[in-house]
């Protein structure tokens, strides 16, 4: 069921929708991971990650299942520069069920911003 100030939307069995969401996590917060595990049958999924380009992020990524072990994702993270932020992307179609992707961090300049 998903809901707004507007109402509330049922998806009903065989119906499809796309979910969309953002959050901006504060300095004080930053971990050096997100984890996100595919739970519901999910046609796309794309991860977008936002860093201030000072920092000079570096990102990579794994995919787990509950079958086998921890494996580099099968596609890289793009990485653009845009007006001092540095933006990591990542994009799967069709990912099993039950697939979870972690993708990391690194700042090789932590002291900058």
């Amino acid at each position: 069921m998903f809901e707004n100030e507007d109402g509330r939307f049922p998806l009903y069995p065989g119906d499809a929708t796309w979910i969309e969401y953002a959050y901006s996590v504060t300095e004080g917060k930053w971990g050096h991971w997100f984890q996100r595990a595919v739970r519901l049958p999910t046609e796309h999924l794309l991860v977008r990650l936002d860093f201030p380009a000072g920092l000079d992020p570096v990102v990579w990524g794994t995919e787990t299942s509950m079958t086998a072990e921890s494996v580099p994702l099968r596609t890289a993270p793009e990485r653009r520069d845009s007006t001092g932020r540095r933006i990591y992307e990542w994009t799967t179609d069709d990912p099993a069920l039950h697939a979870r992707f972690r993708l990391e961090w690194r700042f090789r300049n932590p002291h900058q911003r």
